[in-house]
């Protein structure tokens, strides 16, 4: 089983932070712009599916991930990651790039793909 990538986001400005342990505390949190960040659920904003859920193909141990997405200086994908219990990869995009790159594969891993208008999704790997 994969660990559970958190992100937290600010409502004001966008900041987005990676949370490594999270608070469990019944009145913590981090905070931006003053107010409490919050905690960005994967596959929950309502857009197109089949454009934001990173799809994979295996091949000789190694995984092959894309995203399906437009890269428009306004509408693009920008990081894909792939998280198992003990480690993380990412790679970066910008506008014009290709969303796709290749991890080795690993079943159980959980792969994320962030859009920076839809926010995060996310597939596990079977």
């Amino acid at each position: 089983m994969a660990r559970k990538l958190i992100l937290k986001k600010c409502k004001s400005c966008g900041a987005l932070v990676k949370v490594f342990k999270d608070c469990t505390s019944d009145d913590c949190g981090i905070r931006c712009c003053g107010e409490q960040m919050s905690e960005i659920k994967p596959n929950s904003v309502d857009a197109a599916i089949e454009k934001h859920v990173p799809e994979y193909t295996v091949e000789n141990c190694k995984i092959k991930v894309k995203v399906n997405h437009v890269m428009e200086e306004e509408h693009y994908i920008e990081w894909i990651s792939m998280v198992t219990d003990n480690k993380e990869c990412t790679k970066y995009f910008k506008p014009g790039d290709v969303a796709e790159t290749e991890f080795h594969y690993e079943p159980g891993a959980v792969l994320y793909a962030y859009c920076n208008k839809h926010e995060l999704w996310s597939k596990e790997v079977e």
